[in-house]
Parts: structure tokens; C-alpha cells; sequence
């Protein structure tokens, strides 16, 4: 896979992973949940589950230029962030529940729109250290 594929793969991949975290402590949130130790330990059982049952990456092909099998085979990492950032904040209400959710989900939209920095400083890097080629392949 040349860089600039594994630049926009793996950015494709966090950003998917942040988004559906944010989708489930919105979720949450709007269900009137807070954090705490058993939502905590519902999110860590929730991830031991798909990890148990992630698929093989190769079974599905990509859709629209994304990779859905390594997407749907790191899912498992989404509940895992979720339970992090709440077992960090155990007392926090629904509304700040919500607003944790929409820092993940900024965070994630944040590093989609910021692929072009990725690869501008993979240009940069390689051109100072007079690396095989660039990123953009220009």
C-alpha cells in the first residue's frame, strides 16, 4: 500500500471509530443516562462482545472508496474509547454526557478534515530527508 493510501485508510478508520463513540454517548445522554461504574462496565462488555465477533477485514471490500472490513473489524475500539472517557469523568450528568459525545464526534470530523495536513507533512518530511517520493504522487 503506497503512503498516501495508508495516510487516507487510517484516517478513514479513526475517524469512523470516533464518530460511531460519539454516536453512542449521545445516545446515552439523550436516554437520560449519566456516567457510571455500570454504564462503564456495559460499554467494556459491549466491546469484549464485538470483539469476540469482529469480522475477518478481507470479507468485506471497500464501498465508495472505504474500507468497510477494517472499519467493522476495529469497531470493538469504539465502546472501548467510550468507557475511557467516562471512567474519567464517573459523575457526569446526561447533558454532560451529550457534550462528551460531541467532543468525540469534533474530534473525529477534526481529524477527517485535517487528512490534507497529514499528507502535506509527509510531502514535507520527505522532501527534507530526500525520501522516494510523495504523498500526492505529484
Amino acid at each position: 500500500m503506497d503512503t498516501e493510501a495508508a495516510i487516507r485508510h487510517g484516517t478513514m478508520r479513526v475517524t469512523a471509530l470516533l464518530l460511531v463513540a460519539a454516536a453512542l454517548a449521545i445516545g446515552l445522554g439523550v436516554g437520560g443516562v449519566g456516567a457510571s461504574l455500570p454504564v462503564v462496565a456495559g460499554f467494556l462488555a459491549l466491546s469484549g462482545g464485538l470483539y469476540a465477533l469482529r469480522p475477518d477485514p478481507d470479507r468485506f471490500g471497500p464501498v465508495a472508496g472505504i474500507h468497510v472490513g477494517d472499519i467493522l473489524h476495529s469497531l470493538w475500539l469504539a465502546p472501548l474509547l467510550v468507557a475511557a472517557v467516562l471512567v474519567v469523568r464517573l459523575s457526569a450528568t446526561p447533558g454532560e454526557v451529550q457534550a462528551i459525545g460531541g467532543l468525540l464526534g469534533l474530534a473525529g470530523m477534526a481529524n477527517y478534515f485535517l487528512r490534507p495536513v497529514y499528507l502535506l507533512g509527509y510531502d514535507l518530511v520527505s522532501a527534507v530527508s530526500g525520501g522516494a517520493g510523495r504523498a500526492n504522487g505529484r
